[in-house]
């Protein structure tokens, strides 16, 4: 695999109000999502904004563990890569596909200060098709820091879990991270959020139960589905795969929750799931 040490893509500046119709939108794309992935400034200090995130340890960890032997890892919606750097300097190639062509920048540059062997690819990942990333060709995939939940729509989430299920060679193992649907009561109005959520979910044409908007970084409108645990396994098994952890993370999302068995649906602030095909 080839070293993208010249990898340059023309990125013109963009208003912060971006806005394009909702029809010319990729699926699975909100308003909010593009306009996150089209601002340099958010790709530029995004290492230095999450230099301290207590889960980006954590989950490096789960990683060195389950991608063994060394082989080909793609990171969906890789953001810096800043998971797939150490595994690549620890003898895995790596296959770094964003929507974020300023994020790509950033991993291409990356890559080249290192001389890592990672490709970039820039994609939407509810559109992967196999000219891009043919079936059967990566072993280990993952796609972290709730990037699962950044895709609108329930049906464009499957089509992404499917698509890699079909990139993954028969017994290759994916890793993600997502966040709990119902630790939002902890939230001042959450117990009435999570209410209305799931009242109005079920019978709505425009939104799931789960669908959250919020101002990030910057972004107003940016969007955020979160699981609840039934909804999570049932797409990741009609999807093809066989749930191989299903890791609760506490609070801090430093450590694995304690006493898992004791209502870990409410308690968990999010989940790291290792699936297998």
């Amino acid at each position: 695999m080839q070293v993208l040490s010249e990898f340059r893509i023309p990125n013109p500046p963009l208003p912060a109000n971006m806005q394009i119709p909702h029809w010319q939108l990729p699926p699975g794309v909100s308003h909010g999502t593009w306009e996150y992935t089209h601002r340099d400034s958010i790709a530029d200090d995004y290492d230095e904004y999450f230099a301290f995130n207590s889960l980006f340890s954590f989950d490096e960890g789960v990683l060195a563990e389950q991608f063994q032997p060394p082989g080909l890892v793609a990171d969906l919606g890789c953001g810096t890569a800043r998971a797939l750097v150490p595994l690549v300097r620890a003898g895995h190639r790596g296959l770094a596909i964003d929507l974020s062509e300023p994020m790509l920048r950033v991993v291409a540059e990356k890559a080249a200060r290192e001389q890592l062997d990672i490709t970039c690819l820039k994609a939407n990942l509810v559109e992967l098709t196999s000219d891009q990333v043919a079936n059967n060709s990566v072993d280990y995939a993952m796609c972290l820091f709730s990037t699962l939940g950044m895709i609108r729509g329930h049906a464009n989430r499957l089509k992404m879990l499917q698509h890699t299920h079909r990139m993954l060679k028969p017994g290759g193992k994916f890793v993600l991270h997502v966040h709990n649907f119902y630790f939002n009561l902890y939230d001042p109005g959450g117990p009435w959020w999570v209410m209305k959520s799931l009242l109005t979910g079920p019978f709505s044409k425009h939104s799931d139960v789960g669908d959250r908007y919020f101002e990030y970084r910057g972004v107003p409108d940016m969007f955020l589905h979160v699981f609840r645990p039934s909804e999570l396994r049932g797409l990741l098994r009609k999807a093809g795969f066989k749930i191989h952890r299903w890791i609760p993370l506490e609070v801090t999302r430093r450590h694995p929750l304690k006493h898992p068995w004791c209502f870990s649906a409410l308690r968990a602030n999010g989940w790291i799931v290792v699936v297998q095909k």
